[in-house]
């Protein structure tokens, strides 16, 4: 059975004086950016349901982990050990109807005991919050920084009352970003379509479903149809751009209808 240290040690040689100059000059800050590619790798392999991709896209974000970690022990800040024991503690301390005698009855009382027992770790730690926003990473991708916000509102009392609410808010915002459209304010409409979006991440939030899978599910769609769409052209020597806008019309048909069986 292959073990942690295994890779450990693969990155101790590559760092080594007889390693790779590449990953001797990296840092965890060059890193982050590696293991984000690496993340959105995993949400496409899992979008698809593609087994042996979602394995090989763990295992690179697990090496892109155990890096950063070995740099920090190279310093002497923390071993893996310290982040183990850290993580490990915090949910034992965070399930206390499962390690001690808590009863919970709802997800609700869930919930709350949740944000509960957060907030009272910050406090323990002396971080002190202005906003119940504080808690939200501005460097988030936006689409799931705006349902982190919404998400921290909302524990607050702040909400629609249901989802057709949020969808006439929808409308609603649909309007004034046509209305900004004709303005010719480009400034304007660019705020009013954001507005759309955070109102439509509030829409998934209603519906229970996370507005980034959702994307990445249609996105993965339309590029499945637009593939076919390539390989008829190919097939038939024609480039897309030569074609009417009937044509367009239904080439995109029978992509749709070839890709949705």
């Amino acid at each position: 059975m292959e073990t942690i240290d295994k890779l450990f040690n693969i990155i101790r040689t590559l760092r080594s004086e007889n390693g790779c100059s590449w990953d001797r000059k990296q840092t965890p800050e060059t890193l982050w950016k590696c293991l984000a590619e690496e993340v959105y790798e995993l949400q496409e392999a899992m979008a698809k349901q593609d087994l042996q991709n979602i394995c090989e896209e763990l295992g690179d974000i697990l090496f892109q982990l155990i890096f950063i970690v070995e740099i920090f022990q190279e310093r002497e800040e923390f071993t893996l050990s310290d982040v183990v024991g850290h993580v490990a503690q915090k949910m034992i301390r965070r399930h206390p109807h499962v390690y001690e005698d808590a009863r919970i009855l709802t997800q609700e009382e869930l919930n709350r005991q949740w944000e509960t027992i957060k907030a009272l770790e910050k406090k323990e730690n002396g971080q002190k919050r202005e906003s119940v926003l504080d808690s939200v990473p501005k460097g988030m991708p936006s689409l799931i920084r705006a349902l982190k916000v919404s998400k921290c509102v909302v524990k607050e009392g702040f909400d629609w009352d249901n989802i057709h609410e949020v969808l006439d808010a929808a409308k609603e915002e649909i309007n004034e970003f046509e209305a900004a459209l004709k303005s010719g304010n480009q400034t304007e409409a660019s705020m009013e379509f954001g507005d759309i979006l955070f109102t439509l991440v509030n829409v998934a939030r209603f519906a229970e479903f996370h507005p980034e899978t959702a994307l990445a599910g249609s996105t993965a769609k339309f590029e499945g149809r637009f593939r076919l769409m390539e390989n008829e052209l190919k097939e038939k020597q024609v480039k897309l751009k030569d074609l009417s806008k009937n044509q367009k019309d239904l080439l995109w048909a029978r992509a749709k209808q070839s890709y949705d069986k």
